[in-house]
């Protein structure tokens, strides 16, 4: 929220409205969500009430002890995981990290097992490292070939396109992704399509949407990262919806969306516990950003990641198998499982 918005009663009622928003999304998880899990805990037989498909978190079998997911998904009420990534294995070919198959190994184990338990999943497209399908495929064409082969090949309800650093910066790339994206709309009625993107303490700058509204892309969920933006020391509940509100305005801009259309085409992926740039985001963080998310009807929640969901057995080793701060296990995919859209 920019610091003008703060100012004034109108800023009083949002403040107000929100402290509503958290209790009633603590009510949330403590009667909801969190009761269930203890009569899951004490009767080895009730599941806590199935969360919807905009509560995704990231779910990742390169690195990281992944989990069980059916284990998180009996725990907390996640039922749809975002799993990453599918990358570039030459010539514009699909691969779980450039290297796994799409079907036949672990990552379908993983599909079969979420499904099998009720749920499903999102693959998600790109990421920080790695070769990009946006970067190397020739044109638009060939990229929504390759978004095409993961769709039919999993028969997906939705994907996630993680664009950043080079790929996003670079103009030609961003876009070959947003004509793709059109293409592979086009082509598979109702699929929900999300892109996901860094962001400032002040929200993303307005290239890709600009770009996708300027093209007649509109997406379902255009979603920040809202960490690794130097907020080291400050609180990452705050600094989160601030940059949710700048997102907010820039699509809103973008598309001539009013408030509610515009929060409803933007989506939070944070990233639980401590970040890559000494951020620290606690579970006490994750409650309000749900409480916001919720009371603003966002398209989707998620953070990075399930395999980070679980404490520390000793000194945080920043290998994405634990978060770093005070928590239960499987507590952060509890908290946004409160989540409603």
């Amino acid at each position: 929220m920019s610091s003008d918005a703060r100012h004034g009663a109108a800023s009083e009622k949002r403040r107000l409205l929100r402290g509503a928003a958290v209790t009633a999304a603590a009510a949330v998880v403590a009667s909801g969500a969190g009761m269930a899990v203890s009569a899951y805990a004490a009767t080895d037989s009730v599941r806590p009430a199935a969360a919807p498909r905009a509560v995704a978190p990231y779910l990742y079998n390169g690195w990281g002890n992944p989990p069980d997911p059916t284990e998180v998904m009996d725990a907390t009420g996640v039922r749809w995981f975002t799993m990453a990534f599918v990358l570039d294995s030459g010539g514009c070919d699909p691969r779980w990290d450039g290297d796994r198959p799409l079907t036949g190994g672990v990552d379908q184990e993983t599909v079969d097992a979420v499904r099998g338990a009720g749920g499903d999943i999102v693959p998600s497209f790109g990421g920080a490292s790695g070769g990009k399908l946006e970067q190397s495929c020739a044109d638009a064409d060939a990229l929504a070939g390759a978004y095409q082969k993961v769709v039919d090949a999993y028969g997906l309800k939705a994907i996630d396109i993680d664009i950043e650093g080079d790929a996003y910066n670079d103009g030609a790339t961003r876009q070959k992704t947003i004509d793709a994206l059109k293409q592979v709309k086009a082509d598979n009625a109702g699929l929900i399509t999300y892109v996901t993107f860094p962001s400032d303490q002040s929200g993303p700058d307005d290239r890709m949407i600009q770009g996708a509204a300027d093209s007649g892309l509109e997406v379902d969920g255009w979603t920040i990262m809202p960490f690794d933006f130097g907020g080291g020391g400050r609180n990452m509940a705050n600094l989160t919806e601030q940059a949710a509100e700048g997102l907010k305005n820039t699509v809103k801009g973008a598309y001539g969306y009013s408030d509610a259309q515009a929060y409803a085409h933007s989506g939070i992926s944070s990233m639980n516990g401590i970040t890559d740039d000494g951020e620290t985001v606690t579970t006490d963080d994750a409650t309000a950003i749900t409480a916001y998310a919720q009371e603003h009807h966002l398209a989707r929640l998620s953070f990075w990641s399930v395999n980070r969901d679980r404490p520390c057995p000793g000194a945080y080793p920043n290998d994405d198998t634990c978060s770093g701060v005070d928590q239960d296990p499987w507590q952060f995919s509890r908290i946004i499982a409160g989540f409603t859209g």
